[in-house]
């Protein structure tokens, strides 16, 4: 059990990436102006917290 945990944070450590290379990604090229909004400079991401960013700021209420 320890050691499928263990493997699993190491392998979602690896798969993790920094803004300018989820700005620069083919996947991302329609929202990079979205993407340089909500990333950090200094944090990684994966890819499904990148995808969790932009879906919960476009569900965002407009005052």
């Amino acid at each position: 059990m320890a050691v499928r945990k263990a493997m699993k944070e190491e392998l979602s450590e690896k798969n993790k990436f920094t803004k300018e290379q989820v700005v620069q990604s083919k996947r991302y090229v329609d929202r990079i102006d979205l993407l340089n909004v909500l990333l950090q400079t200094d944090k990684s991401y994966s890819l499904e917290e990148v995808d969790d960013l932009m879906n919960n700021f476009m569900k965002g209420k407009v005052d």
